[in-house]
């Protein structure tokens, strides 16, 4: 067997070629670099916009208002005249402070004790006609809160009103019930705002595990002393969580204090920032001074709330042990419950809406009687139909409601992707920003954005696009909440299996997450959609001759006095509201809408 060498013979050429000079070590790309190849594709220009429009809508709106609150008269330097104008050497400033606190803190109050108490019965006790609670949480979305105070108008007004006309003057010979007071104003917003309360609320009884009332029960305690010892105080972070959201609404509130508490001059912030507004000359610097103010107020009820949810880990019940509440039987008191929730619906759903039905048909709104039910006619309501900006009104609201819809919702599942699936620094406050406008008044955005686009010269003030600035901006909370929801449910391993698998980022969140999102990406939408049809205090500084929506097309009936054409509109925008929400729901269950 012949061995091989492993060296060459002289003289050969060599086997192996002879090793190259070392040449310069591969360029690495520094951080700026590698950082514009990462904005500079389809994602990173998709992320990048959705976060300077986030900015945009957030920042740029207070910072004017800020500013020009803060400019002198003549523009010269900082001053602070306009507060003076607002607050100052004004006997009514102090009243008007006592009222927007006593308005909001009463309303909210109502509001929740109302919530707290349905949701009590319907979750936690066999009480009967369950189901007309949940036909009456549709009333905030179904009956604005402008048409909701209208109806109440004719049913509290002390000289007409069905109250004092049929119970009150013919059993007592007096008419005590007058809404146009503060507390006909607390009366108003708290029933239109206490179905929200209850929905809130039942979502936390129902994750609220019953066993410790029961062991309190057990014990020998009474009913209303579990009541009053276990179950309020674990519903506590729930119940300030719902308490800041009805504060909130109720001192953003222009439509029941503008039309109740105007009628006998009693101001809120909202209302003083629309007096002041409809003065001559305008004092834009007086109103920025309400304006923040108010947001002052409402920031203050947020960090308060903050506050008292400090210690909210100590009253976590829900575990990871199934429970499942046994309802509490009534025994002699249920057919007294159930009567008591017959009149509930009945006084805060079928009569409002009743009585609004019965005044679009009459010329002059005046008491049931005989002679009113002769004079009933269509005229209102052919009026309306040949009213040349009822169908204008209705085209504008219609291409709000889908345009602010459409853009907040894809705006936000951006905006949530980046604060759930990435670790990009300053993620938190941009989560942060995009819930800032939660806290500002509608008012006070209308009045912020009148200030941007007073000063900016682009064609903007007096189009349909600044309301639509104005309803994205106001809504963006809203449609985080929905997208963030719908992100946090979703493992992130489907996105890595579809990159895996070669999808781009763009096929990614188009085919994977979009899809597997779009419950709670349509149940925001829809939501948006009907909330932007009858938004009213936002509106109301903004829009210009033939750029109205129903909204501003009812007040304006309500300021010229035309209160029984004002009813005609109402009811028929009642009805483009039940179709919109009945299409919405049926359209949402395609996507298990009915599961969120």
């Amino acid at each position: 067997m012949a061995l091989t060498s492993t060296h060459d013979a002289p003289g050969a050429p060599s086997a192996t070629p002879s090793p190259s000079p070392p040449g310069p070590p591969p360029a690495v790309p520094g951080r700026l670099e590698r950082l514009a190849r990462r904005l500079f594709t389809p994602q990173g220009l998709l992320v990048g916009v959705a976060v300077l429009i986030v900015g945009y809508l957030a920042i740029v709106p207070l910072t004017y208002l800020v500013h020009d609150t803060f400019l002198s008269q003549d523009g010269s330097g900082i001053s602070v005249g306009s507060f003076r104008r607002a607050y100052g050497g004004n006997a009514q400033a102090g009243d008007m402070l006592l009222n927007s606190l006593g308005f909001a803190v009463g309303s909210a109050a109502l509001a929740l004790v109302l919530g707290t108490a349905l949701a009590y019965v319907q979750v936690r006790t066999d009480t009967p006609f369950k189901g007309l609670f949940f036909a009456a949480s549709l009333v905030p979305l179904i009956v604005p809160g402008i048409l909701y105070a209208t109806s109440w108008i004719f049913l509290g007004d002390p000289q007409s009103g069905i109250v004092n006309q049929l119970f009150f003057k013919p059993l007592f010979g007096s008419t005590p019930v007058n809404i146009y007071s503060v507390w006909g104003m607390i009366w108003v917003q708290g029933l239109h705002l206490a179905p929200v309360a209850f929905l809130l609320m039942v979502a936390a009884f129902r994750a609220m595990d019953p066993s410790l009332e029961e062991s309190a029960a057990m014990s020998g305690a009474g009913r209303l002393t579990v009541l009053r010892k276990v179950t309020v105080p674990l519903l506590r972070p729930a119940m300030v969580s719902a308490a800041l959201l009805m504060f909130v609404q109720s001192l953003e509130s222009f439509e029941v204090p503008g039309l109740l508490g105007l009628q006998n001059n009693i101001y809120v912030f909202t209302s003083r920032i629309y007096f002041v507004l409809r003065a001559y000359p305008i004092d834009y610097g007086a109103a920025g001074a309400l304006a923040l103010g108010l947001l002052v107020i409402a920031a203050a009820g947020v960090l308060v709330s903050r506050w008292l949810q400090r210690s909210s880990r100590n009253f976590q019940t829900v575990t990871g042990k199934a429970f499942r509440p046994r309802p509490v039987e009534l025994g002699r008191a249920r057919p007294w419950v159930g009567a008591g929730v017959v009149v509930y619906f009945l006084v805060t759903v079928v009569l409002p809406v009743v009585v609004l039905v019965y005044a679009s048909f009459l010329k002059y709104y005046t008491a049931p009687s005989r002679e009113a039910f002769r004079s009933m006619s269509w005229d209102n309501y052919s009026q309306v139909l040949h009213m040349p900006l009822a169908f204008t009104a209705l085209k504008n609201s219609v291409l709000l409601g889908i345009g602010a819809a459409t853009i907040v919702m894809l705006l936000t599942t951006v905006v949530s992707w980046v604060v759930h699936r990435t670790k990009a620094p300053g993620r938190g406050l941009l989560d942060l920003l995009a819930f800032t406008p939660i806290v500002i008044p509608g008012l006070v955005l209308g009045l912020a954005l009148a200030f941007v686009y007073l000063r900016v010269p682009l064609p903007i003030y007096g189009t349909l696009l600044i309301l639509l600035l104005s309803y994205c901006t106001r809504y963006l909370p809203y449609g985080m909440r929905y997208s963030s929801s719908a992100m946090a449910q979703m493992a992130p391993e489907l996105e890595e299996s579809a990159q895996v698998s070669g999808a781009s980022w763009f096929q990614t969140f188009r085919r994977v997450l979009l899809p597997l999102m779009s419950s709670g990406v349509t149940a925001g939408w829809i939501y948006i959609l009907v909330v932007s049809f009858r938004e009213l205090s936002s509106t109301i500084l903004l829009y210009s001759p033939g750029k109205e929506v129903l909204a501003v097309l009812i007040w304006e009936q309500f300021e010229n006095g035309q209160f029984t054409t004002l009813a005609a509109l109402g009811v028929c925008m009642i009805l483009i509201l039940v179709v919109l929400v009945t299409a919405a729901y049926r359209f949402g269950a395609r996507f298990g809408l009915q599961n969120d």
